[in-house]
């Protein structure tokens, strides 16, 4: 206890203010540093932590408020000290985005990061001569930037990085540290990561303008009158993201940033909803979760990559869907054995990375001398067919993304696997340190689309004049494929979700089918390594399905549409060159064929 006196010169009242006051703190450091032995899978075990948690930190944010007079004479309250106990709710609010996939969490978190800023609450950490005080304000520089890149503030994430360099900068000279490469690291990552979109959208002063690619409500057509089908909800996913030298900020990846925003609904401003305006008080009611819920894995172990999914499999509710995206290093077999012989099984094809630094046993070097064994480190194929005894969505971006095409259905529940091309062509060369140009549809199908074309920016007025082709199209194709009878039970009629504003499976199997219709009309004859199966027409890939119903013309309607669009923004010097009108007029030159597109 600090300030003006002795202990004994301290009013009773005063004095018990700052014992509460300091219990409160030690109780809510206890609860936060407990957070990390919660197991980070299961929906229930964590949540009556976190509550508690929430408690203890709003009373303590509560009490420094309505006794900061007292604490500041008695106990010697500084504002960086106010700054880390606001920054420790940001986290919590984080983490509980993370948890529960309610995105707006999102915006409490951004709520306390931002009044850290603007009440300069660690400007005085720098005039102290303690390097650990700086380390903290850093980290709160890079939790903030994260916070904001997942909101899409882009504008304030290029302030926040400048701030972050000088800070770093500061931080070096004055203190002669290890960690300076780190940070510098760290600058480098953010500073990819800003930059990976290979389209930007300019408005009318040059300025450019972020836009959303969250989902919106009607996409995915919902069923006509008359038809009854089974209809399942996309309950949980799981995002994993191993490959090497791909843009990366805080283990989380450019792609599983990307369709990390595919699975979210915009987030809602819970702070305006719940809490008195001009107040930083944390929300006590949690909002409904309408996210599906997600993990996200970066370069997990075999071990831990099974654990997480046998825990989705295991609290997968009825009727629901769980989602696997993997996005990962190609591991290719190795030997003449796995190619010999007339059966090959779901062993023989390799599969996927998974981290290997953490799963070293005795006999890997044993395994490496025999070429005869199968890779350890990989998830192979067979390695998911326990977790088809409930319905199940599989994406694969990887090089070696063919080992799944021919994943079997076992169970006879909905299984819908979508791959991603292993070659590309070379004026659509896959630029895989920014980003995956598969998934890059999946999240954005008209920057993926203004991408191939070889356009690098577009005026707004043309971006949303395009998006709303984009978005009739989108509708085209999925009434063509629901009212599909050929295969049985299509995926976007089979994988409906329960309400219309909800992610549904349908959502990325039209985006696939525009990807591979751009892809085989901008060249022909690409080698058909995508494949989608559903239970129903076990030996019907969707080729067979585009092929034959209305649904094969409306996909390269939609594309020469939006070809017409691209070459105009281009001639008319809204950013890109010639090249884009010949790519898109190779579109155009294949825009009528209404043969197989997968």
């Amino acid at each position: 206890m600090t300030g003006v006196g002795t202990e004994d010169d301290i009013p009773p009242g005063e004095r018990k203010t700052v014992t509460d006051f300091c219990y409160l703190l030690d109780k809510s450091k206890q609860l936060f540093n407990g957070l990390r032995d919660l197991p980070q899978y299961g929906h229930k075990q964590w949540q009556s932590y976190f509550g508690r948690t929430f408690d203890v930190y709003t009373k303590l944010w509560k009490f420094q408020q309505q006794h900061r007079q007292v604490l500041d004479n008695r106990y010697g309250l500084k504002r960086w000290q106010i700054g880390e106990v606001a920054s420790k709710i940001g986290q919590l609010y984080y983490h509980y985005y993370l948890r529960t996939s309610e995105t707006s969490y999102l915006n409490e978190a951004f709520s306390f990061y931002s009044a850290i800023r603007q009440r300069s609450y660690y400007y005085q950490v720098n005039k102290e001569d303690r390097p650990e005080l700086v380390v903290k304000k850093l980290r709160y520089y890079a939790r903030y930037i994260v916070v904001c890149l997942l909101l899409n503030k882009m504008d304030l994430v290029k302030v926040l990085v400048k701030e972050l360099s000088e800070e770093i900068e500061d931080y070096t000279q004055r203190f002669n540290t290890e960690d300076q490469l780190e940070w510098n690291l760290v600058l480098q990552e953010v500073a990819a990561f800003v930059e990976a979109d290979p389209v930007m959208v300019l408005n009318d002063d040059n300025a450019v303008v972020i836009m959303s690619n969250r989902l919106q409500e009607g996409i995915v057509p919902q069923l006509e009158q008359g038809m009854v089908v089974g209809q399942l909800t996309l309950a949980d996913a799981l995002i994993i993201g191993n490959c090497n030298n791909q843009v990366k900020f805080s283990e989380l990846t450019i792609d599983m940033f990307r369709m990390l925003q595919a699975l979210e609904r915009e987030p809602v401003n819970l702070a305006a909803q719940m809490t008195k305006p001009g107040t930083l008080e944390p929300s006590e009611k949690p909002a409904k979760r309408e996210n599906p819920h997600k993990y996200l894995l970066y370069k997990p172990t075999f071990s831990q990559l099974y654990t997480f999914l046998s825990a989705s499999f295991k609290e997968l509710p009825a009727s629901s869907v769980l989602l696997v995206y993997l996005s990962a290093t190609g591991v290719f077999p190795t030997g003449r054995s796995d190619y010999e012989g007339t059966y090959h099984g779901p062993y023989d094809f390799g599969g996927v990375l998974t981290n290997t630094n953490r799963d070293v046993v005795n006999g890997e070097a044993v395994q490496k001398r025999n070429q005869a064994l199968k890779e350890m480190h990989c998830l192979h194929p067979g390695d998911l067919f326990p977790f088809t005894r409930k319905p199940l969505f599989i994406i694969v971006d990887s090089s070696n993304s063919t080992a799944y095409k021919n994943f079997s259905n076992l169970f006879g529940q909905p299984v819908v696997c979508l791959l991603s091309p292993t070659v590309y062509p070379k004026s659509m060369q896959d630029q895989t340190q920014r980003g995956s140009l598969f998934t890059l549809f999946l999240y954005s199908p008209l920057m993926a689309f203004l991408s191939v074309c070889g356009l690098s920016s577009l005026r707004q007025s043309l971006w949303e004049k395009a998006q709303d082709l984009l978005r009739k199209a989108f509708r085209d194709i999925g009434q063509a494929l629901v009212r599909c009878r050929s295969i049985g039970t299509p995926p976007v009629k089979g994988l409906q979700a329960t309400t219309p504003h909800l992610f549904t499976p349908g959502v990325p199997v039209i985006s696939f089918c525009l990807s591979r219709c751009l892809y085989s009309s901008h060249r022909p004859g690409l080698p058909a390594v995508l494949r989608g199966r559903v239970p129903a027409a076990a030996h019907h890939p969707l080729h067979v399905l585009l092929g034959h119903t209305p649904a094969a013309q409306a996909f390269p309607a939609g594309v020469a549409q939006l070809s017409r669009v691209v070459p105009a923004a281009a001639q008319a010097g809204h950013g890109g060159e010639q090249p884009a009108a010949e790519a898109c007029a190779g579109a155009r030159g294949h825009a009528g064929r209404a043969g197989p597109l997968l």
